[in-house]
């Protein structure tokens, strides 16, 4: 009788070819929106951003309903207007132009909603990537972090739950989703009641095999994630230090 812990090693799904689009930040840049391309991958970009935003107006005291109206409308301007006509790659991530165009959103928003008050007409409320001393935000309470950290934690969330739904997905194209989900755990520190050897009971393997498996997995978790973080960087930026810079902002969480 053959030695479970001598059975074959749960194979990671291959990479689909599909998993990714082509969104790399310095494209984006240089077709400054023009192309339907351009405009594609812009948008997709813009999606991965939804929640950071979204979670950033929550934080400064917007409801639900109103939190969710301001990042539609803000990503609807930066998708309709010439936002990225002075965009350039020495201005860096993504995501410092993400957070320069949303404090300069809500900074002439509130100028229009206190017009609106005085009784003035209406006003253009322009779409600027600004930099990270742009006005217009509420300075936080003493025991919450900087407005850029907590952007920038709730990206580092986002960029996580994506590398998760690739995974997933490939997982899924390779009829092993239900493996997946079994070894997911192991991945972001998720609590689990099962031990390594209640798993790979569970699956029908030797408890060697499925440590293999989770180092694979492992290993093109990070793989995945330095694709997504790759998307929002210049093309000679440093992955590995905002690589870094991710694990350091979700350990202050």
């Amino acid at each position: 009788m053959t030695d479970p812990s001598d059975s074959t090693p749960l194979e990671t799904p291959a990479p689909n070819p599909g998993a990714f689009l082509t969104t790399r930040w310095t494209r984006v840049l240089a077709a400054r929106g023009e192309s339907p391309e351009a405009r594609a991958a812009l948008s997709d970009l813009c999606a991965a951003y939804w929640t950071p935003v979204f979670r950033f107006l929550l934080r400064e005291g917007r409801d639900d309903d109103t939190a969710r109206e301001l990042t539609q409308e803000f990503f609807a301007r930066l998708l309709a207007r010439n936002s990225l006509a002075t965009a350039t790659p020495e201005r860096g991530r993504f995501r410092s132009f993400v957070i320069g165009a949303l404090k300069h959103f809500l900074a002439d928003s509130r100028l229009y909603e206190q017009r609106l008050k005085r009784g003035g007409g209406s006003v253009t409320v322009p779409l600027h990537a600004g930099t990270d001393t742009s006005p217009g935000l509420d300075p936080p309470a003493p025991d919450e972090p900087a407005p850029e950290l907590f952007f920038d934690r709730h990206w580092a969330l986002t960029v996580m739950d994506r590398a998760l739904a690739t995974l997933a997905s490939e997982a899924a194209t390779a009829a092993r989703l239900d493996h997946f989900e079994a070894l997911r755990p192991w991945l972001g520190g998720e609590s689990t009641t099962e031990s390594q050897a209640d798993v790979a009971h569970r699956l029908g393997i030797g408890e060697g095999a499925l440590k293999v498996a989770v180092h694979r997995l492992r290993r093109r978790f990070r793989e995945v994630v330095r694709h997504e973080i790759a998307q929002t960087v210049p093309v000679d930026a440093d992955i590995g230090a905002e690589l870094r810079y991710l694990v350091d902002v979700l350990a202050q969480g």
